[in-house]
């Protein structure tokens, strides 16, 4: 990725994204958007980042580490760590005992055929950890493409991978037809706007963090929008409505 400069209000810059604190009251440091663990290493170059509170950013950390675990575990079929694909997701499972615990008890096997190979199973993760993760990340990216802080609760913040949805629905979330369009493109001085006329890091309209591990969109559809592609498995979608 290329590093964007941004002319934004700087007094958009005055509060946590996440909590509205005052940041001259509190201690601060990097959040990276999307969250490191969500990427691959050594990281991206010029990941985005954001300043935010201390104790913000460090609260996510165990909701961060428990989407990372969940996706190792769904797109590798296995609870075991040895056989996940994704060494650094494997680490955070091998290192952590009750995290193995709470997928497995989150897990329902399905019923094996007579001869045929062992059985495989359904997980039912907790949505609130994984919802708080999205959120997290949409308000990142909102205020880093945007300078805009989105401190209310959005109208709608939703995750499916990309193979539950039907072909309509796929197309719809892929799109971004609306970036270039003068009607809606984004205020002077932000970096989307920047990448819109540059096409600095977009494909087909998606910011490409890490190829495909990593790529998001926001636009001014109807509100503000933003939508991620978690390793070309999870798709999210968060709004904040006009």
């Amino acid at each position: 990725m290329k590093n964007i400069e941004n002319f934004f209000d700087d007094r958009n810059r005055a509060w946590c994204v996440h909590c509205t604190e005052a940041l001259i009251n509190v201690e601060t440091n990097r959040d990276h958007v999307p969250s490191k663990c969500l990427l691959p290493r050594p990281l991206p170059d010029n990941t985005p980042v954001i300043e935010v509170c201390k104790r913000c950013n460090e609260s996510f950390s165990e909701d961060e580490e428990y989407l990372a675990a969940v996706l190792a575990v769904v797109m590798s079929g296995s609870l075991d760590p040895d056989e996940l694909r994704f060494p650094d997701w494997a680490t955070i499972l091998k290192k952590n005992a009750r995290l193995r615990r709470e997928l497995k008890r989150a897990t329902i096997p399905e019923q094996p055929d007579l001869f045929g190979p062992p059985p495989r199973f359904t997980l039912h993760p907790d949505v609130d950890k994984i919802r708080r993760v999205v959120l997290k990340n949409a308000r990142g990216h909102a205020f880093f493409e945007y300078g805009e802080p989105m401190m209310t609760e959005p109208s709608v913040c939703t995750f499916a991978p990309l193979e539950a949805l039907d072909p309509d629905s796929r197309a719809r979330f892929e799109s971004a037809s609306n970036v270039g369009e003068i009607a809606a493109w984004p205020e002077v001085g932000s970096r989307m706007m920047t990448r819109v006329i540059t096409g600095i890091d977009l494909v087909g309209g998606w910011v490409v963090v890490a190829p495909d591990w990593y790529r998001y969109t926001v636009d001014q559809v109807g509100g503000l929008r933003v939508r991620t592609v978690i390793q070309e498995y999870l798709a999210t979608e968060v709004v904040w409505s006009e």
